[in-house]
């Protein structure tokens, strides 16, 4: 049997935990038979050979340019990419060709903590089973790609700085392909009980899985 491979690249802003909200999921990885590598640096992206799946938690930061293309060339070739909240949707804001990759950035939670809910759009296996949830954390408004694959999204009540939000709705799960890669977004993960909520962890786990190779 053939060991998969995948490297946790973690670091950037402390406010989102990236040490101790991946190390919530190293352990699912290594039961489902992944060789598990932990990076703090995306110079590990020159290097992606064999790898898997990234899981990658690094919110903000800058990235150089050949690191990109290093990510972006793995990614071509069928590595996944995979990671939620901050550590996917709001890195290297520098990169254009990163945020093209991943089909989606950060742009805004006008409500910081809030109550909302996620509800379940489209039929896929991340997501098979759930209809919705309730969570209370940040909802992310995001600028995100037409050609993304939807599965869940959450509908923004109106904000008395921003009243042209009320009734936007925004993705809060999706999936997309890049070159014969696939990459996983999910939006929900700001603090570590957010990954607690059952139907987030469920979604992230199934996602990891099913970016990968």
């Amino acid at each position: 049997m053939t060991t998969r491979r995948a490297l946790v690249v973690r670091g950037g802003w402390e406010g989102h935990s990236p040490v101790e909200a991946t190390d919530l999921f190293i352990p699912y990885l290594k039961e489902k038979g992944y060789e598990v590598t932990v990076s703090d640096t995306t110079e590990s992206y020159l290097d992606l050979d064999g790898v898997d799946l990234v899981l990658q938690c690094v919110t903000m930061s800058e990235i150089p340019a050949e690191h990109v293309k290093g990510l972006d060339a793995a990614i071509r070739n069928g590595t996944g990419l995979a990671g939620w909240h901050g550590g996917i949707a709001d890195s290297f804001r520098n990169s254009a060709d990163y945020n093209f990759i991943v089909g989606g950035q950060f742009i805004s939670h006008p409500h910081g903590f809030t109550d909302y809910r996620v509800d379940v759009v489209a039929e896929h296996p991340i997501v098979e089973g759930i209809t919705h949830f309730d969570v209370h954390t940040e909802q992310y408004y995001v600028h995100y790609d037409p050609t993304d694959t939807v599965l869940a999204t959450t509908t923004f009540a109106a904000h008395p700085d921003y009243p042209w939000i009320e009734g936007a709705v925004m993705p809060a799960v999706w999936t997309r392909t890049w070159g014969k890669g696939k990459v996983f977004v999910c939006t929900v993960g700001h603090k570590l009980d957010d990954l607690a909520v059952p139907e987030v962890r469920t979604i992230i786990e199934r996602g990891l899985l099913w970016a990968s190779k």
